[in-house]
């Protein structure tokens, strides 16, 4: 299917309460599996744990738009970040907003 690149920060608080980090990747998980998604899922800062899916980084947006610009195939990005959907053009093949991300899982 695709590689979802998700901006965890943006959407574990697109709802309230916000999920916690854990949460969200537990969720997130789950539902890449179940729909045969590829998943990064981008932190700022440090992520709740060493695991290939999950990305630290200093700058999340920035890391977001490095690893899109990489992307060996189609990807999808969730966020509601205006900027950082800016900064992707029209590169992803779908741009889910947080708050609809987190009601799929």
């Amino acid at each position: 299917m695709a590689l979802v690149i998700v901006d965890a920060e943006n959407v574990r608080r697109s709802q309230w309460p916000n999920l916690s980090r854990e949460e969200l990747v537990d969720r997130a998980r789950a539902w890449a599996g179940r729909e045969g998604h590829e998943l990064l899922i981008v932190f700022d800062g440090d992520a709740p744990a060493d695991a290939p899916d999950l990305v630290s980084s200093p700058h999340a947006d920035d890391e977001i738009v490095r690893l899109a610009t990489n992307a060996p195939q189609p990807y999808w990005v969730a966020t509601s970040d205006r900027e950082l959907r800016r900064r992707l053009g029209d590169g992803p093949e779908r741009v889910v907003g947080g708050g609809t991300f987190v009601r799929r899982l």
